[in-house]
């Protein structure tokens, strides 16, 4: 089982990635979000993956992290109807903090926002994975109006604020892939260690434009 790969990077797309491993071209299927941060072509990059096999062939599938890679193994093996091609579109529209954030607040509305999930669907996968992710994070309703005022003074760890300032965004009336896209791009610039308030100005100007409200 391929669980990881290091090598040079030979070829990159939006969902796609060839990594060269002593002299192997391994393709491997990724979502936007590790995309986002590969790096230039030709140098050295690391995934987290996950081997698929079917009757008609095997697939890699690259995470940028291994929590990444594990909660993807999470969706496929444990939610019925989440088959690779529809997880991995989960995770192209939603970050690993925000997704688990919707399972942990039961946010069907979120969830079912993400490309080949249904109400019943999202239902289900909140049924099979909530008591598997803990409550760790914010407890906050991921789309209650008003998320932007309730989470103003919030500094806590990253998964928490990068949940918290996409749902603020979203409830600010942004679509659901451009706020967390924007709170993703902001969040590699500020680091860690920032508060939602900021992440949130930081992403608004990301976006190049205010939401509509």
């Amino acid at each position: 089982m391929i669980v990881s790969l290091r090598g040079k990077l030979i070829e990159a797309g939006i969902f796609r990635a060839v990594i060269e491993c002593a002299g192997i071209g391994y393709e491997v299927n990724i979502p936007v979000s590790t995309a986002e941060k590969l790096p230039a072509i030709g140098e050295e990059v690391r995934l987290f993956s996950l081997q698929t096999f079917r009757e008609d062939g095997q697939s890699l599938y690259g995470f940028y992290s291994a929590e990444e890679r594990d909660f993807f193994k999470l969706l496929v093996e444990k939610v019925s109807g989440i088959g690779p091609g529809i997880a991995l579109k989960i995770f192209s529209r939603l970050s690993l903090p925000v997704l688990q954030n919707a399972i942990r607040n039961s946010d069907v509305a979120m969830l079912s926002q993400c490309p080949g999930i249904g109400k019943k669907t999202a239902e289900r996968l909140i049924v099979e994975l909530r008591d598997k992710i803990g409550f760790a994070a914010t407890t906050m309703p991921a789309t209650t109006p008003g998320a932007a005022n309730a989470t103003q003074n919030a500094t806590t760890n990253a998964p928490s604020v990068q949940a918290d300032a996409v749902a603020a965004l979203v409830s600010l009336g942004c679509k659901l892939d451009q706020a967390d896209k924007a709170v993703r791009n902001a969040l590699q610039k500020a680091g860690d260690n920032v508060s939602v308030s900021t992440l949130i100005t930081l992403a608004l100007g990301n976006r190049g434009n205010t939401p509509a409200g």
